[in-house]
């Protein structure tokens, strides 16, 4: 049993260290920055006004999730001059994290009782 809490501590501490990944994928707008992003398959890094070209949102919204996805770690941005160039890390260190914690809350769920009265 005291394994079994162990677990679930580290569970929680995987849970607070994924929360601003969490957030950002859980936000329609940026999922659809971020497929429309993926779609473009601009290989140097995109610009606000170009992702503003493919959305329905203002170019301030855009520019503000982008700075959420930069801050979870799922994007990255590149300066040339004066102008901000936003692109995918392919070895994202956050989005291993939030693989690993689901992989983790999985196994704990799955050594878990079967609770659902279909053996009684």
């Amino acid at each position: 049993m005291s394994e079994h809490r162990e677990d679930i501590n580290r569970l929680a501490e995987e849970f607070e260290g994924c929360q601003k990944i969490l957030l950002a994928l859980g936000d329609e707008n940026r999922q659809h920055l971020m497929l429309e992003m993926m779609r473009m398959e601009h290989c140097g890094g995109v610009r606000v006004g170009t992702i503003t070209e493919k959305t329905h949102l203002s170019r301030p919204a855009v520019s503000h999730h982008l700075q959420i996805l930069k801050e979870a770690g799922i994007l990255k941005m590149r300066r040339e001059g004066t102008k901000n160039y936003y692109y995918f890390d392919a070895d994202t260190e956050a989005m291993n994290r939030l693989l690993e914690m689901i992989g983790h809350a999985k196994r704990i769920m799955e050594e878990l009782p079967d609770r659902s009265g279909k053996d009684l």
